[in-house]
């Protein structure tokens, strides 16, 4: 855990959750975890439960909680390029 909570070229994320966790481990309290890395409290007790419940995987980003697309990339194509015919027109 010490190595990834101080990891150069870890996702700055996974590296700050590590760093919650090794806080935790050498007794610091939830108030001070979420002063010293600048996030709130919620936030700590949210990401140690995970941990605790599943190991290091618990650290990880679920992924998939991001905005559902309304267009294709093919409409989103077709779009970008009648703006910039318009735009050129103009």
């Amino acid at each position: 855990m010490y190595r990834l909570a101080h990891a150069r070229k870890a996702p700055r994320d996974l590296v700050q959750r590590a760093r919650m966790v090794e806080l935790s481990w050498v007794g610091q309290r939830v108030p001070a975890i979420a002063d010293e890395l600048r996030c709130s409290s919620n936030t700590v007790r949210r990401w140690l439960h995970r941990f605790n419940r599943s190991g290091l995987d618990g650290l990880e980003d679920l992924g998939g909680q991001g905005p559902v697309q309304r267009i294709t990339e093919a409409q989103r194509s077709r779009i970008i390029g009648w703006s910039d015919s318009h735009l050129q027109a103009g």
